[in-house]
């Protein structure tokens, strides 16, 4: 699981053989969830709500970063890391 940001307790990461649509996961503890980066939906698992409203507002921060990783993905070239939530 190529991981391209942590903040927090937060695990931000994408996978190289994945699918469409463009998506990242993100892991707390025992808790996952996947994101679709063109909406900033959950559209796979659950996560806290604390968590998940901390994990979309990095993403609405890094939308075009997390576009050029998942492109990065497909093509499967190593992927940027994404600086943190602060």
């Amino acid at each position: 699981m190529p991981e391209i940001s942590r903040f927090l307790g937060i695990v931000i990461a994408m996978y190289y053989n994945d699918h469409g649509p463009s998506h990242f996961h993100a892991k707390y503890g025992d808790h996952t969830g996947v994101f679709s980066i063109s909406d900033l939906k959950i559209i796979e698992g659950a996560l806290p709500r604390r968590v998940a409203l901390l994990v979309l507002e990095w993403a609405f921060e890094h939308r075009d970063e997390l576009l050029d990783d998942w492109n990065l993905a497909m093509e499967r070239k190593p992927l940027r890391k994404i600086a943190p939530l602060e």
